[in-house]
């Protein structure tokens, strides 16, 4: 009985402390196409505040790859629009993947934007698509198998 206690009180204390404003995955279903960027509309953020951003991915063994490239695009209200590649390691040099969770299926937080600031209030996006290719093709792969799905995370900086 005593240790039923703990662990509701382990678990009310851990999720007080969750400092996320926004966290959403979308699914994909067996293979990621890279003409269809997985977009991510969010509001109501603090113009002030400073947040961090993660790009939440989870992934199977059927995923081929040591390493990720992304194209994000941010929107702005006003239209603006900042567009990076980018590239995250997936695996490590023993083959073994990167990421938490127990059998076929990882999880991994990818640091996305660090300190933004959404200083203008409306609606803003986050579009992400993929940018893989085999090793010395020039041609991007249409479609990418092994990734379930794909998320991003609003976060308020944790202060130390």
């Amino acid at each position: 009985m005593r240790f039923l206690i703990v662990l509701c009180l382990s678990l009310l204390c851990c999720s007080c402390s969750d400092n996320s404003v926004y966290d959403n995955y979308k699914t994909v279903s067996g293979q990621w196409s890279s003409k269809e960027p997985l977009t991510f509309k969010i509001s109501g953020l603090d113009t002030i505040q400073p947040y961090n951003a993660f790009i939440n991915l989870r992934n199977t063994s059927d995923y081929n790859f040591s390493n990720l490239f992304l194209i994000t695009e941010l929107q702005y209200p006003n239209g603006k629009k900042v567009t990076d590649t980018l590239e995250y390691p997936m695996a490590y040099p023993d083959g073994t993947y990167m990421g938490d969770g127990f059998g076929d299926i990882k999880e991994n937080k990818l640091w996305y934007k660090e300190h933004l600031v959404f200083n203008e209030a409306g609606e803003y996006s986050i579009s992400i698509k993929h940018a893989m290719r085999q090793n010395g093709s020039v041609a991007g792969l249409e479609t990418l198998k092994g990734i379930t799905e794909v998320g991003v995370r609003i976060e308020k900086p944790t202060s130390k």
